[in-house]
């Protein structure tokens, strides 16, 4: 967002007084006088005015256990959603949301620029599944994984994923997209149905062992910028 702009929603001023309190230094951008009007404003960027911090926002990032019977969603007129298991902001949004029966790990905050580098399908970040299914996956599955999984209705093949063989029916798998329900449908999609997924980690975060189903804790500066 734009200076003039943010100045506009964050104030009670109009555009011409606006104008006139840069001009006379009156608007200070990270400490500094700024006199910009096409400034950036970020989430997280400090504006004050006359000594007044115009906007209260400091980036939070937790760390979910997700249990099963959840919606990775901030409400819902019908289903329990992860929200209620937080005591934290509304404002908080999921990067990277698990189906209502997944469970695992779940990232919550409110930068959005980070947790879209997190979770943009461009950004080949891995995320790691422990997948059962109902039907025994074999060397040739693992070697499907590694070519790509056509998706039909998206015209699209997947990026080579990483399979491990861990029992018959049971794998560990690296995904580096993260598209709408991407394990289930590249499993579905060569005949197998999946009875159980649980998400162990994302990039560089991986969930806590410590943290019980339906525990958070913040992320620690590390796992902040592990990817």
């Amino acid at each position: 967002m734009r200076l003039d702009r943010f100045l506009y929603h964050h104030t009670d001023y109009g555009r011409k007084e606006i104008r006139r309190l840069l001009a006379a230094g009156k608007i200070l951008v990270e400490g500094e006088v700024e006199k910009d009007t096409q400034r950036d404003i970020y989430d997280f960027t400090q504006v004050h005015l006359d000594g007044k911090l115009l906007r209260e926002n400091t980036p939070c990032y937790l760390m979910l256990h997700k249990p099963a019977g959840y919606l990775s969603a901030t409400t819902d007129p019908e289903h329990k959603t992860v929200m209620e298991l937080i005591d934290a902001p509304q404002t908080l949004h999921i990067a990277g949301r698990l189906d209502r029966a997944t469970t695992g790990l779940l990232i919550l905050t409110n930068d959005g620029k980070w947790s879209r580098a997190l979770t943009a399908p461009k950004e080949n970040v891995p995320k790691v599944y422990v997948v059962e299914v109902e039907r025994p996956v074999t060397e040739e599955t693992t070697a499907q994984f590694t070519a790509g999984i056509y998706f039909a209705y998206e015209d699209l093949t997947t990026a080579p994923a990483e399979l491990e063989i861990i029992s018959k029916c049971k794998v560990k798998l690296t995904i580096y997209e993260g598209r709408y329900h991407q394990v289930k449908r590249m499993f579905h999609a060569l005949g197998n149905r999946v009875t159980a997924l649980h998400r162990e980690s994302m990039g560089g975060i991986i969930l806590d062992s410590d943290l019980q189903p339906g525990g958070y804790r913040e992320l620690t500066e590390k796992e902040i910028h592990s990817f």
